[in-house]
Order: structure tokens, then sequence, then C-alpha cells
């Protein structure tokens, strides 16, 4: 079985089993094709590489901070309706839980010091909030 990195930074094992439009399973379940014509795998490899890509890309933190709106209130390095995220980040600064803590204001929405509370972002799952979490959490002061 050869190992190759996938985009998303995972392993992909790529089988040197063959398919063919006839396959049988083995005992273990496994498919095993007969001999004739057969397809390499290379075709599935293709297209489980490119599902994985859409995969990476939809867990970059920017474009989460985007598709849930969170630049509309809050930026890098200033303060706008809410506090700039480098503010945020230095109010986590050590501790254990920030990750936590902040992806779960991000999904409930909070109400901080100014006048406007955050409004919450239940549609934003509890991966993308914490992946949106640890972005934050990871700015320099």
């Amino acid at each position: 079985m050869n190992k190759d990195r996938s985009p998303g930074g995972g392993i992909v094992a790529l089988e040197h089993t063959v398919i063919t439009s006839a396959p049988r399973r083995t005992g273990a379940g496994a498919l095993v094709a007969p001999r004739g014509n057969t397809v390499n795998l290379v075709t599935l490899t293709f297209a489980t590489g490119v599902a994985l890509a859409g995969a990476a890309r939809a867990e970059d933190p920017q474009a989460l901070l985007r598709k849930y709106d969170c630049t509309l209130c809050h930026a890098i390095d200033e303060a706008k309706t809410g506090p700039a995220f480098v503010e945020v980040a230095a109010k986590y600064r050590g501790d254990p839980k920030a990750v936590a803590t902040l992806a779960d204001v991000i999904r409930k929405g909070t109400h901080g010091s100014g006048p406007w509370p955050m409004p919450p972002s239940p549609q934003a799952s509890a991966a993308d909030a914490r992946t949106i979490a640890r972005y934050i959490l990871a700015l320099p002061k």
C-alpha cells in the first residue's frame, strides 16, 4: 500500500488493487478485481483529492470569518462595532479554555463592555467556531 499526502494534509491510502466492472468481495470485505479489463485507482485518487481540496478551502479561517459575517463588526487590528481580533486574543491569552470559551461566544453571542451585543452565529458549526477561535487566538499582540 502506498501512502500519499492529500491537499488537506491527511494521508490518503492508495491500494494497488484494481477495479473492473465486476469486482468481487473477499471474506474481509475488500474488493478484488478478476483478471481482464481493469482500471487503476488513479481515477478514484484524483476524485478524492479534489474533494479533500474543497474541504481544505472550506476550513480557511479568513473565509470562515467572511462566511459568518464576523468582519462586519470586527477587524484584525482595529476596533469597529466590535473589538479588534487582536484585542480579543489579548483578553484570552493564557487561558487554557480560551478556544472552547471563544467558540462558545461565537455560536451563542455575548454582550461585552460596548453598547452593542455580539449576535449569535448558531449556523456556524462547532468545528468552524473552533477554527475561527484558534485563528483569532493565534494573532500576534
